[in-house]
Order: structure tokens, then C-alpha cells, then sequence
């Protein structure tokens, strides 16, 4: 036995030694957490023109929701009825659920990975006991009985005693659930405690259908905390019980108004559905007062419907100032904006201004995109820095002027990607980030003529830092790379990365009418269903007529770097010039040179990016009428160019 030890601790000690001597780890995440860059061939789901094939299918998940707000202990309790379709041509064995409140059990996988460094998104500060779950009941086809549930940290399979059959057949879960709501839920629900009473928003709060799709067949990510949602579309009816001096405020339209609210309040919303100008539902005086609720004591039931979405959300509080205003949609319909906050967040810099942000913001997306589908938005003061929901956005109480404008703006386009079009965030946060920060620009420049278009308070780390090209050579993770395995301190380039290179795109590579046309189309096909980021790319390039392939490979799928050049400039015939340019980085786009003769005249020459096909040094010949003085490379600074230092050559 000694022996034995004594070997033993001669092997660790040399293998220790021998350790210091290995050379640093050469292992790298992305060789297992980014895709690599293989268009896929069309198919009879999905087309190689980047639309849905003549198979193409979905299937749907329709939702009855029941759930009670326990004010004593700040809880949930809840019964779900999932009608769930499957469209699909396969039989399904079994099902997987989605059940988020997980995260917040001890053990997740998403508070064990925490890193030391620190807790961005707060999984830490509310673990406890997560979705507390009753048995799982299934009726199909006539017959009911409990099935076979088994948990896996924020998923769980349902095994069913007969499989689902292809196309169209049907099936219904029904489960109780009961959870104490986050104070601050991984910021995307929470609880505020203002001076009237506490505000309560509540998000991913039942068990959702998981999507099963011609892709991966069930997408079953763990969730996390960074990375966030695919869901399928259904019609959901769903009923809130609350303690009645408070009010609710949900995902939808409120089915029974004049059972929940004063009639008062009934009519000054109907002002407001005919009003460009922002009214008191319940002015700032009112707050919080006896007067704002129909009772005084008691059990309230707030019913509302959504039809066509893939998620609700709602809040709840006695402390609400409310504020609406009408929206005016392109094909003449209208809908309703809304805002609701504390008392601490009234005021012309802050959340008085709100719905003005919100309403402008859903007029300038559905002129350009895609017309709001839902007759209500909803924008809700709380302690969360800024989420979104079909219907309803989640943002910050103390937000302020531009950064007030900017998260009621990018929160409320986020249902337009990816609640109207539907991507995998868990996978591709870019696809739903990135072109809601790309949108955003378009409310940017045309808001109050042009208002907040340059405050830095927009512009800055956490929100266009891309724009400034600064932080383009440190960039670690392509944007490819899956949400989870992004770097915590460049996730912000997920926005601006996607939304600076489809602006290239825009205004440079392919012009205003080829994009806006393309951009308009893809959305337009795509709304309801879900698109992968290979669809997005072969209907760009179809759309558009050109093969940018090369783009969505080094864009999307590599951190590499453009360094365009001047190498120099060399009397050619007939008394023109030869200039040379080299493209010394990885990263390749055309060029744009402003060339100034002597004799004063200045030309703008463009040159395509297939000048790049062959060489890393190409030479042209330049006919001018008098010698050439001076050329700028990139005079307007459009590209992403890390090196300025040789963009300029002089006589």
C-alpha cells in the first residue's frame, strides 16, 4: 500500500512538472458552438429562393390560461391547457415543454454557469424552488389520463401512451403550476416596490410548447438567461385573478372592461382610441386612489384574448399612471398605445412622453415592414432594463429623454422580429436583435424630425458601439456563434454588428431600392412562420439579384477585419494615371475612392468587391484631363476600416 502511494505521488509530481512545460490550452468554443457557413440546398420546405416550400409546416400551440396573483407571498398560481396541432409529417412519441422559472432552482444549469467574474442578469439573486408542477394531464382523441412527465432543468418531456399522428392531428395537455415571482427575473420580470404599492410583471410564467420544426426536429436549448426564445403561434384566452385594487395590464385585448374598470376609465379610452394626442386614462392625481377601481375590496378577474401570437405577458399594480393614444396604421385600421408607470416616472423627460414614443414607433414600422397586427401595445414602467412581449414591452422606471425614446422604440420592434417573424433568438439572437436595431434607425431619423439622431446617450457600449468602429479589432465572437457562448462583454454587438452591416448593405453594396424591396419582401413572407438565418440569406440574395455571399460568410460567420489601402499612384497612358489599392485585412467590400485632379475637378469612383476576386493588390487605369493631386479611400468613412492611415495618398 505504501508502495503503491508513494508511485503514486511520484507520477502527480512529474506529471505537474511536465504540465508547466505544455504549451497554453489550444481549444476554442467556437470549434463547437458557431455553425460553419454551407448554405444548405433548397427543399420542399424551404425554398433556395429564401421562401417557404409548397411543404412547408408548422405546428401550433393554442393556450387557455388561468392564474391567480398571491400578493401575501408574491406567487403564482396557474392552470395551462395547451391544444397543441401537429402539422408536421412525422409522429410524435412524445412532447417537450419549456418551464423557464427553472432557471432560478439552485442547481440550473444556467446559475451554475455563472462565471466568477459576476451575474449580469441576476439568476443568482432569485434562485429558490422554480415552477412548482402538478401532474400532467393528456386527453386524446376522447380519452384522458395522466402521463409520464420527466424534468430536465428548464425542459420537460411528455410521454404519451399513443404517438401524435402526422398532419393534423391533435392532442391537450392540462397542468397546474405555482412559482413566487423573481424581484428581478434574469431582467425580464420582477417586482418594483414604488411609493403606492409594488409592480409586478410577469413574464414567461406557464410551461410552453418547446418548437418542433423541419431544422431540429424539437429545439430543446436549456434556458439560460442571455440567450431567449423560440416559440410556436396559436390563440391564446387567458384570465388573471387579482386582489382588486389592482390593475392589470396584459398581452391582448381586455374582454370584460366594464367589470374591471371604472366607467369613467371605459370612456376615456374610447377618447383615446380616436385621439393623436396623448389622454389621462388615470392622471397622475388619481394614482393609486379608491377611486380608480370599481371595488374596493375583494377578488377582480381580468379576462384578456390574443389571437395569432407565440406568447403572452401582463403586470399588475395599484400604482399605475396610465396614459393611451391612438395609432394610426397604414391600411386605415387602428390600434392603441399605451403607458403605464409609477409616480416616480412622471414627467415631459421621462414616461410622460412614452406613449408619444410608442406610438410614432409602431406608425414608422408599419409603414416600412409590416403593419401591427394586434390592436393594443402596451408599455410598462418596472425595474427591468428593457424586455419585450407580444403586445407588451417591459422597460426601465427611471428612464430618461434619448434613452427613454430609444428602449420604448427597440422594445416595441422587437414585435416585429421576432414576434411577427418568428427566428430562433435561443440560437441566432442576431436575427432578432440585430434587425430590430436595424429598424430602430428608421425611427431614429424620422422622430420629431430627427430629435434624439445623435444623442450619445443612444450611441455608446450597450447599444451602436459598432457605429463608431472603434471596437471592430477586438471583436472574439462571430455572430454566428449561439447566444450562450457569446462573450458577456461584446453580446452587444449581436445589435450592432447585424444592424451596421445591413445598413452597408443598404446604403453602399446594394442601394436603397434593391434592399428596402428585398427586406420588406422577406418580412412580409415570413410573418407567423420561422425562418432560419440560411432563409434570410437566400432571399436576400434572390430578391435583391445579386450573390452576397461573400458578405453573409465574413459578416456573420468570422471576426475578420477590413484594411483597404492606397499603395500608390503612377503616371499611365496617354497621360492618365495608374492607381493601386490592396485590401491588406481578412475582410473584403467594394471600394469607394474620391479622386481630385488638378485643375480642380473631383470624381467619386466606385469599384465592386468581385475587384477582390483575384487579387489582394489591384491597379486600374484612370483617365483624367489634368494629373491627379490627391485620392480618398472611403472619403464618407461608410466601411468598418481599421486602419485610416493609408486611405489617403498625395502628390
Amino acid at each position: 500500500m505504501r508502495k503503491t502511494l508513494l508511485s503514486a505521488i511520484a507520477f502527480l509530481a512529474s506529471f505537474f512538472v511536465h504540465s508547466q512545460q505544455l504549451p497554453a490550452s489550444l481549444y476554442d468554443p467556437h470549434d463547437f458552438f458557431t455553425e460553419g457557413f454551407n448554405p444548405p440546398r433548397g427543399n420542399v420546405y424551404r425554398s433556395a429562393s429564401g421562401i417557404p416550400g409548397p411543404m412547408y409546416w408548422q405546428n401550433r400551440a393554442d393556450y387557455q390560461l388561468h392564474a391567480t396573483l398571491n400578493e401575501k407571498d408574491s406567487s403564482i398560481d396557474g392552470e395551462v391547457r395547451i391544444t397543441y396541432t401537429n402539422n408536421s409529417p412525422d409522429k410524435l412519441d412524445y412532447l417537450w415543454l419549456q418551464l423557464d422559472q427553472n432557471l432560478f432552482k439552485k442547481d440550473s444549469r444556467g446559475a451554475l454557469a455563472v462565471p466568477a467574474s459576476g451575474d449580469q442578469i441576476g439568476i443568482l439573486d432569485d434562485r429558490g424552488d422554480g415552477l412548482i408542477l402538478g401532474t400532467v394531464s393528456v386527453t386524446y382523441h376522447g380519452s384522458t389520463y395522466t402521463a409520464k412527465q420527466v424534468i430536465s432543468d428548464t425542459r420537460m418531456q411528455v410521454r404519451l401512451n399513443n404517438p401524435l399522428l402526422p398532419k393534423g392531428d391533435q392532442i391537450v395537455l392540462t397542468l397546474h403550476f405555482h412559482f413566487k415571482i423573481p424581484v428581478y427575473g434574469a431582467d425580464r420580470m420582477g417586482r418594483l416596490n414604488t411609493k403606492n404599492g409594488m409592480v409586478y410583471t410577469i413574464g414567461q410564467w406557464y410551461p410552453r410548447l418547446c418548437v418542433y420544426d423541419d431544422i431540429e426536429g424539437w429545439n430543446t436549448l436549456p434556458y439560460m438567461g442571455l440567450g431567449e426564445f423560440y416559440c410556436d403561434y396559436g390563440d391564446y384566452d387567458y384570465t388573471i385573478i387579482a386582489p382588486a385594487n389592482l390593475i392589470i395590464h396584459g398581452s391582448g385585448d381586455l374582454q370584460n372592461p366594464a367589470e374591471v374598470l371604472t366607467p369613467e376609465q371605459v370612456k376615456r379610452l374610447s377618447l383615446a382610441r380616436n385621439s393623436d394626442k396623448t389622454l389621462w386614462i388615470i392622471s397622475p392625481e388619481e394614482a393609486g386612489k379608491a377611486g380608480t377601481r370599481p371595488k374596493s375590496s375583494g377578488m377582480l378577474t381580468w379576462h384578456f384574448t390574443m389571437k395569432n401570437t407565440r406568447d403572452v405577458a401582463w403586470a399588475a399594480s395599484r400604482s399605475f399612471v396610465w396614459d393611451a393614444a391612438r395609432v394610426n396604421l397604414p391600411s386605415g385600421r387602428k390600434a392603441l398605445a399605451q403607458s403605464v408607470y409609477p409616480l416616480e416616472s412622471v414627467g415631459d423627460s421621462s414616461w410622460s412622453r412614452a406613449t408619444e414614443y410608442l406610438k410614432e414607433s409602431m406608425e414608422n414600422y408599419s409603414k416600412y415592414f409590416y403593419e401591427y397586427p394586434w390592436n393594443n401595445a402596451i408599455d410598462m414602467a418596472c425595474n427591468i432594463t428593457g424586455m419585450e412581449y407580444p403586445g407588451i414591452i417591459f422597460n426601465d422606471y427611471q428612464l430618461k429623454k434619448a434613452r427613454m425614446w430609444f428602449l420604448a422604440a427597440h422594445e416595441i420592434g422587437h414585435n416585429w422580429y421576432p414576434m411577427i417573424v418568428g427566428s430562433n433568438e435561443r440560437k441566432y439572437m442576431w436575427q432578432d436583435e440585430g434587425f430590430n436595431s436595424y429598424i430602430n434607425f428608421f425611427a431614429l431619423d424620422s422622430f420629431n424630425r430627427g430629435e434624439y439622431a445623435a444623442d450619445t446617450a443612444i450611441f455608446n457600449k450597450n447599444f451602436f458601439a459598432y457605429l463608431d468602429q472603434q471596437s471592430l479589432p477586438t471583436l472574439k465572437d462571430p455572430l454566428m456563434t449561439v447566444s450562450e457562448g457569446m462573450d458577456l462583454d461584446q453580446h452587444y454587438q449581436y445589435y450592432s454588428k447585424t444592424a451596421f452591416g445591413l445598413r452597408l448593405l443598404r446604403n453602399t453594396i446594394l442601394g436603397r431600392e434593391r434592399f428596402d424591396y428585398a427586406f420588406k419582401k422577406y418580412t412580409e413572407t415570413w410573418a407567423f412562420k420561422h425562418p432560419t438565418p440560411y432563409d434570410f440569406f437566400h432571399f436576400m440574395n434572390n430578391a435583391s439579384g445579386e450573390d452576397l455571399n461573400w458578405f453573409w460568410k465574413e459578416w456573420f460567420f468570422t471576426v475578420w477585419t477590413l484594411d483597404q489601402g492606397i499603395a500608390g499612384v503612377a503616371s499611365g497612358p496617354s497621360g492618365g494615371s495608374v492607381i493601386t489599392i490592396e485590401n491588406k485585412g481578412k475582410l473584403i467590400m467594394p471600394v469607394v475612392l474620391k479622386i481630385y485632379q488638378k485643375n480642380g475637378t473631383t470624381e467619386i469612383l466606385h469599384l465592386p468587391v468581385e475587384i477582390w476576386q483575384r487579387n489582394k493588390i489591384f491597379s486600374f487605369n484612370y483617365s483624367s484631363a489634368s494629373p491627379v493631386e490627391k485620392i480618398i479611400l472611403d472619403p464618407d468613412n461608410v466601411f468598418p476600416d481599421v486602419n485610416r492611415n493609408n486611405n489617403v495618398w498625395m502628390k
